[in-house]
């Protein structure tokens, strides 16, 4: 097996990636399916002024629209049939993952397995398409107000922007599960990575020509590609970062036969809430401004208007909510995705435990006390990579493409694609290696 191993770490390069032609396959079906998405965020929407459009999206650009354009990549801008994104399949999963820890009947799908997750997924489209539904409306009803944006408004112009936008919305989720199945990586990650990636290139070059220009000194645009770098790098370190809980398997006897147990390890991510918690921090401070910007602000009282200013991007106050906004809901998603009683449970009815631990309760509350420890350091990092990039951009006036959770996307997602490319490269090796081995055996069995 040592030979093996050693074997296959040796021979793990480019010409056993010329070999894994199932993995080829794979990666030019990924590639085929991003460029179809990046195709239907140029398609426009019908019955759309496009010179009013921009012009209202550019006052507004600095909102909550900015977030769903970068996501959409930049779908939003352009008013495209996928303008909605796969926001709405994110916010369904989110909440049917915390319905299944609140209500017993999806509790206990749950639990079921196989079958199980299948029935909660499908409800997860029924959640996906209501949310899509009413997003579209009110999106439809908010182009409605804007001045000659719609060509030709009223219902027949609201149930096509509905049709068009939950179709488009339906299909990306439909994109991403092949791209799951068929492709390499996420499907529904790549999906927002390439929107943020396709928008890289104009920020990067939004930057030089402020340097070009004189707008921004030579030596500022230095400091940002270094931060740019160390933030990588932080990402990089934190997101591969875990804290691995020693599980021991007791001895057994099958008939006559002693074996001697087995040990595992139960790997705790420092950051189990992923890019969610900045993704929803971002949205729910920036739908206060966003609202504000289609109503008439003249009529606001004078203490909205100083709430507002407040909660400007950049400001004092919106960055310190920004940060305990990140804070909670790291905690928050990772008390869904992750329960400690359920693994207790699990390692209590396959024998196993944690030593110097009693299988059960007490396995709970000590699984429970580590996942809260290095989650307070997951919560931490988190807000250190998106308020460092923040108080560049408040600073500077960097594109905002270049913000944390932008990096942290971007980043995340290429470190779990390279992971499994890995996986699929060392699969074929060892099936290579199963039949080298096959044909020796017959060999000398002749």
């Amino acid at each position: 097996m040592a030979s093996a191993a050693e074997q296959l770490a040796s021979n793990l390069n480019f010409s056993a990636f010329a070999k894994a032609e199932d993995l080829k396959k794979r990666i030019w079906f990924t590639l085929g399916a991003l460029l179809v998405y990046r195709l239907g965020t140029y398609i426009p929407m019908p019955g759309i002024n496009p010179e009013a459009f921009a012009q209202a999206f550019e006052q507004q650009s600095g909102g909550v629209l900015g977030v769903f354009n970068m996501f959409a990549g930049g779908a939003v801008e352009r008013m495209a049939i996928f303008a909605l994104g796969i926001m709405p399949y994110i916010s369904a999963s989110i909440i049917m993952q915390l319905m299944t820890s609140v209500v017993p009947t999806l509790e206990q799908l749950k639990k079921e397995g196989e079958q199980g997750r299948k029935v909660i997924n499908q409800y997860t489209r029924y959640g996906t398409v209501i949310l899509a539904t009413v997003q579209a409306y009110g999106i439809a009803i908010g182009l409605e107000s804007g001045a000659n944006i719609v060509t030709d408004p009223g219902w027949f112009f609201r149930i096509s922007a509905v049709i068009t936008l939950v179709g488009g919305t339906m299909f990306l989720m439909w994109l991403g599960e092949q791209i799951t199945a068929r492709g390499i990586g996420n499907g529904i990650s790549l999906i927002i990575f390439s929107g943020i990636v396709a928008g890289l290139p104009s920020a990067i070059g939004g930057t030089l020509e402020l340097g070009r220009t004189g707008a921004m000194s030579t030596g500022l645009i230095l400091a940002i590609i270094v931060l740019a770098i160390v933030v990588i790098g932080i990402i990089v370190f934190f997101e591969r970062a875990q804290r691995r809980l020693l599980i021991q398997y007791p001895k057994r006897q099958v008939g006559n036969r002693m074996f001697q147990g087995d040990t595992s390890h139960l790997p705790l991510k420092l950051n189990t809430a992923g890019v969610i918690p900045p993704i929803f921090a971002s949205s729910l401070l920036l739908l206060p401004t966003t609202a504000a910007g289609f109503s008439d602000t003249t009529q606001l009282p004078a203490w909205a208007g100083t709430v507002l200013a407040t909660l400007g991007h950049g400001q004092p106050l919106y960055m310190i909510l920004y940060a305990v906004l990140i804070a909670f809901f790291a905690f928050f998603y990772t008390a869904i995705v992750f329960n400690p009683k359920d693994t207790a449970e699990q390692l209590k009815k396959h024998s196993g435990f944690i030593p110097g631990y009693r299988p059960g309760e007490r396995t709970a509350e000590y699984i429970d006390y580590v996942l809260t420890r290095i989650t307070t350091v997951g919560a931490l990092y988190l807000v250190l990579v998106c308020l460092l990039p923040e108080f560049l951009i408040a600073s500077t006036g960097v594109p905002f493409y270049l913000g944390g959770t932008s990096l942290l996307i971007v980043v995340s997602v290429t470190l779990d694609t390279v992971a499994q490319v890995q996986g699929h490269l060392i699969a074929h090796q060892y099936e290579g290696l199963i039949k080298k081995s096959k044909l020796r055996g017959g060999k000398r069995g002749r």
